[in-house]
């Protein structure tokens, strides 16, 4: 595959590949150029007719997220996948956390497991949790598991043994002769080398999934690599940071969130600029075709430890956030009850919602903003994409709708849009309110192609006064692929007493030691990597820790500060601390960046031109029950650094469309970005 270095100077291309459209984009010191097109099954073709739609230079790299890992998860359509594991550990999988998220439910069910009983297979081998091994590998019993795998013509196999992350060799040895057996075209995923940590059935599942994605993820890379020749290629993945075409395909499951991620980092890279500052309070709102994707960030990309998918634990550092199935394409119906329901069912691109004129029947959030008067035809990507149109079809889709719940079609419109309002203001409650943050403290940032329709109705319901709409919001996450570094991150687990740890501090030297030759192996083909660490605390007892950064080098005074400031989290996240208790270290993490140049983003002085130049016309557009109201139209290419409107008003653009209510301003600052303030 082709290497991810580059030395064309040529600007980059960032493409991100949602659920409906594709987005490519090129940042120059004279402005961004972008293009979406339809997403295609496969993905490739869609990147293909994005670059031949855009012309970028011939050997530009190109930064991809992509929804190939997601998509194989969510849809079950990954690879036939074995577990190779501890002899009486067969069924982790299956046995779980026996959690209960719906407490209630008399009849609760669950996704099976990614690898069904029939592919589980046991070796006699035994690691004891203290390191020691109790019995050794059995390699004859391994040889034996390798001939029924092929008999079974497996395509991945995940090998995970007990407490591997403590003394791996059982694993390695178990890969080496499994590969010796196995067809080359079968990868070997080994625990220990993916997540090297206690808990072991998350540590089983996150290997399982990583096995389960690797081929269709594999080949769906190579095929791309084939098609780009010799551009250079990085991926998003879900920690905010972007990494080689080879880590990626051998590690797929860090691309479980690779779109969603650039949308953050873009979302953060452009409010520093405008509001001046590195630490920007923000809260996040991108909203696509098929769903909406919200986070938190106070100053930095949030990130977790763990993410659930498809229902399944991913423990692998992912951007922290939270998504709804509330898109442009959510499909409005009722309900058995008589209740108005949209999503999480989505058009997607094919057929799309109705006014696509593709084939849908069903009505969607977009089909509800076009009866509304919000969206014109002659408006939707610029009146110059490859969409026919067809809101006569769209509107009576809605007036059907409507008739079934005895409402108009505008009635039904707007109920369209609160339900999915309401379902996306829970989602943002989710991440701020539920943890203890006041939305008033923060500034939303609405993109994606649908977020600045909806924005403004969102603020006024949580309480922030400002919206902050980027210059290009509706490809907004291939500007952030652009603006993220490439990253790797590490982690080894420890299980060990803070008050030892200080006392002797050798053993997180040398993990620290061991994660820092991990970095370099994996960061060195794209520059020199910075390291920063961080220890996974816990009071004695507890079964779940607290991430805090720790000062190198690891000394014990930098242990002591940071048990201090493990103390200080605790309190501020949960409302009590116990000082004197016994602390924990559970895990050292190290994070590897190597930084990428900022793309350029064009600032303007202040603008002479009157505010008439950007005005369009006039239409009725409805707010209210009660009926239409004259709303002017604006071309928002052509509203410039000074420009002030009042609400109502309708921005178009090539890529979205901004609603401004009555009762707001937008104004236009340096950075081409629209503010919309009450």
């Amino acid at each position: 595959m082709s290497s991810s270095a580059s030395t064309s100077g040529a600007p980059p291309v960032g493409v991100d590949v949602g659920g409906t459209f594709t987005d490519v984009l090129v940042a120059t010191p004279s402005g961004l150029q972008v293009r979406k097109v339809p997403t295609t099954t496969p993905q490739h073709e869609a990147v293909v007719a994005g670059l031949d739609a855009l012309r970028p230079a011939p050997h530009a790299p190109l930064v991809h997220g992509t929804t190939t890992a997601t998509n194989a998860l969510l849809e079950r359509r990954g690879a036939r996948t074995a577990l190779v594991t501890t002899e009486g550990f067969a069924d982790v999988l299956a046995i779980g956390r026996q959690a209960r998220p719906a407490l209630y439910d008399l009849t609760p069910s669950s996704p099976p497991p990614l690898v069904p009983a029939e592919r589980r297979y046991e070796v006699p081998e035994r690691v004891r949790a203290d390191g020691e091994i109790q019995t050794p590998l059995n390699e004859d019993a391994v040889r034996a598991v390798g001939r029924r795998l092929v008999a079974q013509q497996i395509e991945s196999v995940a090998v995970v043994f007990l407490f591997s992350h403590l003394r791996p060799e059982h694993e390695t040895r178990a890969a080496t002769l499994l590969r010796e057996i196995l067809p080359d075209e079968v990868p070997v995923t080994r625990s220990s080398a993916l997540l090297p940590e206690h808990r072991e059935y998350e540590r089983a599942a996150t290997t399982a999934i990583n096995a389960y994605v690797q081929p269709p993820v594999a080949r769906y890379l190579r095929r791309l690599d084939a098609a780009l020749g010799e551009r250079p290629v990085r991926v998003m993945q879900s920690n905010g940071g972007t990494t080689g075409i080879d880590v990626a395909a051998a590690e797929p499951a860090r691309l479980a969130l690779s779109g969603p991620a650039g949308g953050v980092v873009g979302a953060l890279g452009v409010a520093r600029r405008a509001l001046d500052t590195d630490a920007p309070r923000l809260l996040t709102l991108d909203m696509g075709g098929t769903s909406a994707d919200v986070a938190l960030c106070d100053g930095a990309v949030p990130r977790t430890p763990e993410h659930m998918i498809a229902d399944l634990p991913l423990r692998l550092p992912t951007t922290d956030i939270h998504t709804v199935g509330a898109g442009g394409g959510s499909i409005a119906q009722v309900d058995a009850g008589g209740s108005l329901r949209v999503g999480p069912e989505s058009a997607g691109a094919e057929p799309g919602p109705v006014c696509y004129g593709r084939g849908g029947t069903q009505p969607t959030v977009t089909d509800a903003h076009l009866v509304l008067g919000r969206l014109r035809a002659e408006h939707v990507l610029g009146g110059s994409g490859p969409l026919d149109m067809a809101p006569e079809a769209a509107r009576a889709a809605v007036a059907a709708l409507g008739a079934d719940m005895g409402r108009s079609a505008e009635a039904a419109a707007l109920g369209i849009l609160r339900v999915a309002n309401t379902a996306m203001e829970q989602a943002l409650r989710r991440v701020s309110v539920e943890r203890g943050h006041d939305p008033r403290d923060y500034t939303l940032v609405a993109f994606g192609g649908a977020g600045p329709l909806h924005a403004a109705a969102l603020a006024e319901a949580l309480g922030p006064t400002r919206v902050l709409v980027p210059p290009t919001p509706g490809v907004l996450s291939a500007l952030g692929l652009l603006m993220a570094n490439v990253t790797h991150d590490a982690v080894r687990g420890l299980l060990a007493p803070a008050a030892a740890l200080r006392r002797t501090p050798k053993p997180l030297q040398d993990a620290a030691a061991a994660l820092a030759d991990a970095l370099d192996r994996r960061l060195a083909p794209h520059g020199s990597p910075t390291y920063a660490y961080a220890l996974d605390l816990r009071y004695d007892g507890q079964s779940h820790e607290m991430r805090v950064p720790v000062e190198t080098p690891l000394t014990g005074a930098h242990v002591a500060e940071a048990v201090q400031a493990f103390h200080a989290r605790h309190r501020r996240r949960y409302g009590h601390a116990a000082p004197d208790a016994p602390v924990e270290v559970v895990a050292l993490r190290g994070r590897g960046v190597v930084s990428t140049p900022a793309p350029p983003l064009p600032r303007e002085p202040t603008t002479n031109a009157p505010l008439r130049s950007a005005r369009l016309g006039t239409r009725p557009v409805w707010f209210r029950p009660d009926g239409p109201t004259d709303t002017p139209t604006y071309d928002r290419e052509a509203l410039h650094h000074g420009h002030r409107l009042d609400g109502p008003a309708i921005l178009h653009q090539y890529d979205t469309t901004l609603v401004v209510p009555p009762g707001w301003q937008a104004r236009g600052d340096a950075w081409r970005n629209v503010w919309m303030e009450r």
